[in-house]
């Protein structure tokens, strides 16, 4: 039974990393690939490590703490790539010309200092 469970979990797994990859294909500036690729490729791992480590029993705690690693991990290194691109002043895509930048004023301040 649990072979199955893996065997699900690693094929959930492989598409969410399809998705992702197709994700930061398509968007269009640097915040929503990180977002696409984040979330989609951290649900991707996630799922085909756990499902890997259900396939193959003796492996569930390592694969577990990888998983765990990952789970924490690609969240905070998203963050930073996104502030680092927003510090160097990467303008995200907008539609239309009435954009509002929300931390205009925090990144003032933080030049002031």
């Amino acid at each position: 039974m649990l072979w199955y469970i893996g065997i699900f979990l690693v094929s959930i797994g492989v598409v969410f990393l399809f998705l992702g990859a197709l994700g930061i294909y398509r968007m269009p500036d640097v915040y929503t690939r990180l977002q696409a690729g984040t979330k989609a490729t951290t649900l991707g791992a996630l799922g085909t490590i756990i499902g890997v480590g259900l396939i193959q029993p003796e492996w569930f705690w390592k694969t577990l703490i990888i998983a765990i690693f990952i789970a924490i991990s690609n969240p905070i290194s998203s963050h930073a790539l996104a502030r680092g691109s927003y510090k160097n002043g990467i303008k995200p895509f907008l539609n239309d010309e009435d954009g509002i930048d929300a931390y205009a004023d925090v990144k003032e301040e933080e030049v002031d200092r």
